[in-house]
């Protein structure tokens, strides 16, 4: 693994928004190289890591990648040990406890992540953010990650409703993560969006950005 493949950020603009239907998580594309050059354009960074479970990524790749790794074989595991489906909440808290164990273990390079996590369960629809220090926090309404953010946040702050639906969800976290593309020059290249309802994980968008100029 080379210093360079080590240095790989994603930048990010991620969103987390509750609906009354469903849970909405969506990210934009771009890999950047030590946040100055973009590497990567077709990057996905919201999928899902089980059938009930998915997450969006943020941060250091080579750590965002071990970390989703171990957090699907150990909901593997638990589940075989206990005959029955993880809850959100335990998924969750497991992952959050890898990312605690992970930034501070002894490195020349920080293990910088952030995760957004959204699941569901027998419980309901569940939707959590976990810091890059381990903590662990549960969303009512809407969340974002990355360093686009902030951009993202003043419009869901703005926009954001009471008992809003998956598809009113959809188009708020698409105009959320498009604001964030046009300000954070670590943010772009593209989008996905994922919706989690009672019926189960669908990716509700995709879109890659074509910036190239033609005479």
């Amino acid at each position: 693994m080379t210093e360079d493949y080590l240095l790989k950020k994603t930048g990010t603009t991620t969103v987390g928004i509750v609906c009354k239907d469903g849970v909405i998580l969506a990210a934009d594309r771009k890999m950047t190289l030590g946040g100055q050059i973009v590497s990567n354009k077709k990057f996905e960074k919201v999928f899902a890591i089980n059938e009930d479970i998915a997450i969006t990524i943020a941060g250091l790749v080579s750590d965002v990648q071990l970390l989703t790794k171990l957090i699907k074989a150990q909901i593997k595991l638990d589940e075989l040990k206990k005959g029955k489906k993880i809850k959100v909440k335990e998924a969750a808290n497991m992952l959050a406890n890898l990312v605690y164990s992970n930034i501070r273990k002894f490195s020349t390079i920080p293990g910088v992540t952030g995760f957004l996590l959204g699941g569901k369960d027998a419980e309901g629809l569940h939707l959590y953010e976990l810091g890059m220090d381990g903590s662990l926090t549960k969303c009512d309404d809407y969340v974002a990650d990355g360093s686009g953010m902030l951009f993202a946040l003043g419009v869901l702050e703005a926009n954001y409703k009471e008992d809003v639906t998956v598809e009113e969800g959809l188009k708020l976290a698409v105009k959320a993560v498009s604001a964030s593309m046009q300000r954070d020059t670590a943010s772009g290249a593209g989008m996905d969006v994922i919706s989690i309802t009672k019926e189960g994980i669908r990716k509700v968008f995709s879109k890659q950005l074509d910036t190239k100029l033609v005479a």
